[in-house]
Parts: C-alpha cells; sequence; structure tokens
C-alpha cells in the first residue's frame, strides 16, 4: 500500500508564515500587474513543498486470519436433561462451519470451556473477556456462546468489538419449580416459635397445576413437618427451637413429573439456639460458709434468673413456733413447687434436709418434674447421711446414689476419674488448677475435708474422693438430668484455702451440662461443613467408637474411619464432599452437616433463557437463537454490516494484516527542488525584462 508522508525541515508553524508571506508577494505582484507572476508563485512553492520533505511510503503487507472466539458453557445448569447433548452436536456443528471458512486462511478459531466455579455460579462472560484480553483487539471477528443463558456474570463484558452471538441450549417450554426462602433469622430463642417466610415457586413454562404444593420442613433430621402452601405465594410458617447451638432445617417440596430438576426442590437453613433467660431455683438449708458460692455463681451470669428459697433457722433451735410462722413473709412454696416449677430449667438443693417444710406432694412434683426434662442438683452436706436425708424422700426413685450413713472427715484432694476424664463436665479441669499437678498425678488443688459416702446406683463418677469414693455422679432419668455433688466444701476451692481449685468453672459446666447446653454433651456426634469438605466430630465415654455411616445429598453411603484426637474425642474427614445435606450415623447417634449451599447458585433458576446475554447481543450486533431451531450457517461479513440473518450468523472481517516492511522515496530532493526553483526565477525574470 503506497501513502505520501511529510516530514518538514522547519516548525510547522514557521512554514505556514512562509506561505502567508508567498500569497502575500503573489498578491502585490498581480496588484502591480507584473508579468511574471505566477512563474515567481511557482518558484516559491517548490521551495515550500521542499521544506515540508515529502516523502512516498510503500507497505509490505501481508493478510493474517480473523479470530474467532467459540465459548462452551460446561456448568451444571447445562447439563441437565437433553442440554448435554445439544451442546455437543452445536459444537459439532460449528466446527464443521468454522472449518470451511479456516480452510481459506481467513478465520482461526479459539474454544474456551467454562465449568462453574462453586457457588459462583456460570462466569462465561469473565472467560470471554480474559480470552479477549489475549488476543490483538483489531483480529477479532466476533464471539460465538453455546449456553443455556443462564450467565451470572453480565456486567463482565460491558462491550465487545465485534458481533457476539449466541446458540441457546435447553427448549421453549422448559419449566421448573423450586424452594425459595425469603426470610429466616439468624438466631432464634429456643422453646419460642420463630418465623420462616418461604416460597414454592414454578420457574418458565410450567402446566397447569392445582395451585398447591406441599412442603416439608425437618428438624436436624428428624421427623418433617408437613405444610399444604400455595403455588407461587409466599407463607409464613412457625418453627420451634427444641435446643441451643447450630439448628439445621431442611425445608424441601416433592419433585413434580417434567420438572427440569429436583436439586433446587430442597433449601437449608442454619438458626442458632438461644436461651432467652435461664431460670434456676436455689433451695439452701441451714446457712454456712458455702451458701453464697452458688448464689455468687448464679448472680453473676445476667442471663440467669434465680429464685433463693433459704431456711434461716439453725436445728439446735426448739421454740416449738410452728414451721408455716417461721417467715417473714408468706413463702410461695405452693407456687414453686407445685404451680410453676415446669418454668424453671435448673432446682438446686443446697445442704438441704427434710424438716417438713416441703411435703412429699412436692417431692414427688420435682421428681416428674425431672423425668419430663428438667434438671436437679444435689449438694449434699453430712444430713443426706441421717434419716432428714433427702434420699428419705420421694427423690429416692430418681437418686444415682444411695448415701451408705457414712460421713467421711479427713483431708483429701479430689480428683477427676478416669471416665471423668472423658466426660465434657470434667475433661481437662486439671488445666484450671492454680498450680501444676504433683509428680504423682495429684492435682494441682487444694483440700476437701468432709465427704457423704455413697455407692452409685446409675449414672457416672466423673469425680472421686478419699478412697476412691463417688464425689460427683452425673444421671440422666427419662428426658431430665441429676448430679449429685456428694460435699459441701466446694467453697474451699473460692476461698483458695492451699491455693483454691476451679471451682467457678466445675460449677459452671455442671450447671451448663444440667440445662442441656450442646457443648458439654457427652454423646454428641457433629458434623460442619468445612473448605469443601465435611469435618466429623464425635464425643463418647466409650474407649472405641464404630465408623461413621455417612449419607450424600445423592443417597451415596460411604464410611468414615475416626480417629481419637484427645480423651473422649474422636475426628474424621470427608473430603470434597458434595454440596447439600448430609446426614451421618453413629451407633444410637445422629446428625447432619451442610455442605455449601443446598441448591448451588446454578440450579437456583435453571431455566434456559435469552434474557441475561440478549442485551450484549443486541449492543455488537449479534443475534440469539436456539439451538433446537437448527444450527445457522457462519459467514465473514464486512465491517459496519448485518451479521445476521435468517438462517445465518456473521463474523466480521476485520481485514486485518501484518506489516512485513516499510520503503520512503522522497518525491521533492533538495538538489531537484532548487534547480527547478531557481530555472522558474530566471524564466520569470526574462519574461519581465521583454
Amino acid at each position: 500500500m503506497d501513502a505520501i508522508d511529510f516530514t518538514p525541515l522547519l516548525p510547522l508553524p514557521l512554514i505556514a508564515v512562509l506561505i502567508a508571506l508567498t500569497l502575500a508577494g503573489i498578491g502585490v505582484a498581480l496588484w502591480r500587474g507584473l508579468t511574471g507572476w505566477w512563474l515567481r508563485g511557482l518558484a516559491a512553492l517548490v521551495l515550500l513543498a521542499a521544506l515540508a520533505g515529502p516523502s512516498l511510503r510503500r507497505e509490505d503487507r501481508t493478510p493474517v486470519a480473523n479470530i474467532a472466539i467459540v465459548v462452551v458453557d460446561d456448568s451444571a445448569s447445562n447439563r441437565i436433561d437433553d442440554r448435554i447433548s445439544q451442546t455437543g452436536e452445536a459444537v459439532a456443528g460449528l466446527g464443521q462451519r468454522l472449518d470451511r471458512l479456516a480452510q481459506g486462511g481467513r478465520l482461526e478459531v479459539r474454544t474456551v470451556h467454562v465449568a462453574d466455579r462453586g457457588n459462583d455460579g456460570s462466569m462465561l462472560l469473565s472467560a470471554l473477556a480474559e480470552a479477549a484480553a489475549e488476543l490483538p483487539a483489531d483480529r477479532i471477528a466476533g464471539a460465538i456462546l453455546i449456553t443455556d443463558g443462564q450467565v451470572h456474570d453480565a456486567d463482565a463484558v460491558p462491550g465487545f468489538p465485534a458481533p457476539v452471538q449466541v446458540l441457546l441450549t435447553g427448549h421453549v417450554e422448559d419449566w421448573d419449580r423450586r424452594v425459595v426462602v425469603e426470610t429466616a433469622p439468624a438466631f432464634a430463642i429456643v422453646g419460642e416459635a420463630v418465623s420462616l417466610v418461604l416460597k414454592v415457586e414454578d420457574l418458565g413454562e410450567s402446566p397447569p397445576a392445582d395451585g398447591v404444593a406441599t412442603l416439608s420442613i425437618s428438624l436436624d433430621g428428624t421427623e418433617p413437618m408437613t405444610f399444604d402452601v400455595p403455588l407461587n405465594r409466599s407463607v409464613t410458617l412457625p418453627v420451634t427451637l427444641n435446643r441451643g447451638g447450630v439448628n439445621v432445617l431442611q425445608i424441601s417440596t416433592p419433585g413434580v413429573a417434567g420438572e427440569l430438576t429436583d436439586r433446587n426442590n430442597e433449601a437449608i437453613v442454619s438458626i442458632n439456639g438461644v436461651r432467652d433467660r435461664l431460670r434456676v431455683l436455689l433451695v439452701s438449708g441451714e446457712p454456712y460458709p458455702g451458701e453464697r458460692t452458688w448464689r455468687n455463681l448464679l448472680k453473676s451470669d445476667s442471663s440467669v434468673d434465680l429464685v433463693h428459697f433459704t431456711i434461716l433457722r439453725p436445728p439446735e433451735k426448739q421454740d416449738f413456733v410452728p414451721v408455716f410462722e417461721l417467715s417473714l413473709i408468706a413463702f410461695p412454696t405452693q407456687e414453686l413447687f407445685m404451680e410453676k416449677v415446669d418454668q424453671f430449667d435448673l432446682i438446686i438443693f443446697d445442704r438441704y434436709k427434710r424438716r417438713g417444710i416441703l411435703p412429699n406432694a412436692y417431692f414427688d412434683n420435682i421428681a416428674r418434674y425431672v423425668r419430663d426434662g428438667g434438671a436437679l442438683l444435689i449438694a449434699s452436706g453430712s444430713d443426706f447421711a441421717g434419716a432428714e436425708s433427702l434420699y428419705r424422700s420421694p427423690l429416692r426413685d430418681i437418686l444415682p446414689v444411695e448415701p451408705t450413713a457414712r460421713v467421711m472427715e479427713e483431708g483429701f484432694v479430689p480428683k477427676v476419674s478416669e471416665v471423668g476424664h472423658r466426660h465434657p463436665v470434667t475433661a481437662g479441669l486439671e488445666e484450671h488448677a492454680p498450680r501444676p499437678p504433683a509428680a504423682d498425678g495429684t492435682p494441682g488443688w487444694g483440700r476437701w475435708f468432709r465427704m457423704v459416702d455413697v455407692n452409685p446406683t446409675a449414672g457416672e463418677t466423673v469425680m472421686q474422693g478419699p478412697e476412691d469414693r463417688p464425689l460427683l455422679v452425673l444421671a440422666r432419668e427419662g428426658e431430665g438430668r441429676i448430679a449429685v455433688l456428694n460435699s459441701d466444701q466446694a467453697w474451699l476451692w473460692s476461698r483458695g484455702y492451699e491455693g483454691g481449685g476451679p471451682q467457678l468453672e466445675l460449677l459452671r459446666r455442671l450447671a451448663h451440662w444440667l440445662m442441656k447446653e450442646p457443648e458439654l454433651e457427652e454423646e454428641v456426634l457433629r458434623g460442619t461443613g468445612q473448605d469443601g469438605g465435611i469435618a466429623i466430630e464425635r464425643r463418647t465415654l466409650s474407649d472405641s467408637v464404630p465408623p461413621v455411616k455417612a449419607t450424600s445429598p445423592s443417597g451415596a453411603e460411604s464410611e468414615v474411619q475416626l480417629v481419637e484426637t484427645a480423651t473422649g474425642r474422636w475426628e474424621g474427614r470427608i473430603e470434597n464432599a458434595e454440596n447439600g445435606l448430609w446426614r451421618l450415623e453413629n451407633g444410637d447417634q445422629q446428625a447432619v452437616a451442610v455442605v455449601g449451599p443446598s441448591s448451588p447458585r446454578e440450579f437456583a433458576d435453571p431455566v434456559s433463557t435469552n434474557a441475561v446475554l440478549q442485551p450484549l447481543a443486541n449492543a455488537s450486533g449479534g443475534s440469539v437463537r436456539r439451538v433446537e431451531s437448527g444450527l445457522p450457517d457462519v459467514r465473514l461479513v464486512r465491517e459496519g454490516r448485518v451479521a445476521e440473518g435468517r438462517a445465518w450468523i456473521g463474523l466480521t472481517d476485520r481485514e486485518a494484516y501484518q506489516l512485513r516492511d516499510i520503503r520512503r522515496v522522497d518525491l521533492a530532493p533538495g538538489w531537484l527542488s532548487l534547480i527547478l526553483a531557481a530555472g522558474l526565477a530566471f524564466l520569470a525574470w526574462r519574461v519581465e525584462g521583454r
């Protein structure tokens, strides 16, 4: 290709001044009527042309092929139904058409396959932008996208320098049903109903229905609650959490014949259950130095409502005053122990003995309260071994110990039993001691000096006293829990005697275990979604556990071996776990674990659509057409021309080239310009001389 370039020998402003002076001189010559003015003007123009430095540029160009980018959607939503076969047919047919153009050297094809990225969905346009960034912009003839239209990065390509043609998989009549969780709280109070706003929605060209769908809500894998809800309308459903900690709700609707997929017929919601306020009833016997230990512990927690019922009259005082006249005000024993006992989360008898103040009917009701799910703690003194012991009341039927009538009054260091090292109430308690353990293994805390001897009849002995006799016994009765501390000298630790001990930590754990706090369960199986896998934790009092049976969201079963990582704690892991709700079983323990979203973004709306890519296609001069209507032919069109027709799509011929060489030829050499200008000036002189 030839072109004329200019390389001025003087600055352009100076040349402009010279041109102005030349024109002025020609004008003066015309005004005076000089006969050779035109020869002098030509001489001036020759000199000005020489100063402009004109040259002929000759370029040696080699045409290069245009580049077409083909982006193939390999995401999960484009593998639904027959979209895999449609994609394969489109890739094969399009390849043949593009090969014909490529044989003439006019086109190169770059193919990019795009899979979904976790829960980010289809990043189709991001892949297109990355591919285009690696190519010369003046060679890009266009892009052809083979996809179902469910693209989740519509803003990644605001504009494209060539036509974007979209071949849409799927069918016009596609439809699907899904569950949508519109509102779900992150926290809820245990025992109180929480509202979920849900919707069962039909997408696409759904067939006529009766307008009602079945919705099931299962809490932590338990038997689901079933509701009939209207289609395509938001509904509010109540759910009540029955325990603290993380509660997993599985919300699902049955699959319907004809829908694209049932992967979005389920949703998982995790709600953290918290207790509003813990109500504790503390019943104290005669005053003693440790009485305030329990009161201070419970009052230090702002979430605890404490009702303290204490007896101030010493037992040795005999003045024949009736029991019902001992208090300054009438204490509501009937209301507390009969009518409202179920409203308490924990009842504590601290060094209490029978005096006729609480009749047997009250103790019968407390025993019923425990069996129905309540919690009872007995911190016994020496009276527990006598005739006025609580063991002689109707509580005997639920107590896990039987006193021997022996009171051991000697100094001893409480120690954690073998089972206690596995139980979360006492596991690792030595770490909270004020000093390291002795060489013989004796814990590094102070001594106690009194303990009631008992024979355990149920539960686990987690702490021991002298002669390895039971000091702290924990047991379950019906739905409730019972703890018996066979000494009234825990207060010595809080006073710092012989260095003290972890009294607050022990009593805190004890109270929380009784109130069924999840972190202190001794027999529990937990699963947590973590880094694309599942971390499994099993706490148990046994010295061995069987493998965990894991059921994936798709129904596949596998076994996971557990390894003991600490005393009473076993752990395992499932790598690269399938997204969704996993069910775990180990013996009589069951748990659920959620990996990623139950319904990935790819399946949130799987209906094939042109809504996302149509604006980009229109802006670039391309088009959107369905594969089911037949594959179009592919043509190269001139830039600026229409790039789509009834049965064809177009790619722009960018007429790109590579520059091999440039040659320059001066059009006005200096010597020639001087001779020509001098000759013209001489002729002007001759003409004017005549």
